[in-house]
């Protein structure tokens, strides 16, 4: 149900832009997440936002770079990513939590899109 696109393969320092599209019977009214999943590695809560957009929240590594926002009337939510760096290579992940708030824990998110990989090289 969830379709995550915009990723791809760009140099360090470069810039995507993935979306997450959603129904909206699904996310309109819900907490969004972006996760990641790098080879050998466990998924990881990247950016988290609540139903309205008005709260958000981001790991430490990626503060500063990513920007989580979401587009009601599209029923879309985005990942702003600048900056790139070579550890941020990993398969991206958008999911619908189960209430209205934001959740940093994987275990609060249903819905899953199917990923979309980001490729950052030095």
């Amino acid at each position: 149900q969830l379709q995550a696109s915009g990723g791809g393969s760009v140099q360090a320092g470069g810039s995507l832009r993935l979306s997450c599209a959603c129904p909206r019977r699904t996310c309109s009214n819900n907490g969004m997440g972006w996760f990641r999943q790098a080879p050998g590695k466990e998924r990881e809560l990247v950016a988290a936002i609540n139903w309205n957009g008005g709260s958000t929240t981001y790991i430490d590594s990626v503060k500063g770079r990513f920007t989580i926002s979401r587009d009601k009337s599209k029923n879309t939510v985005y990942l702003q990513m600048d900056s790139l760096k070579p550890e941020d290579t990993a398969v991206y992940y958008c999911a619908a939590g189960r209430g209205s708030f934001l959740s940093t824990r994987i275990a609060s998110y249903d819905y899953w899109g199917q990923g979309t990989q980001v490729t950052v090289s030095s």
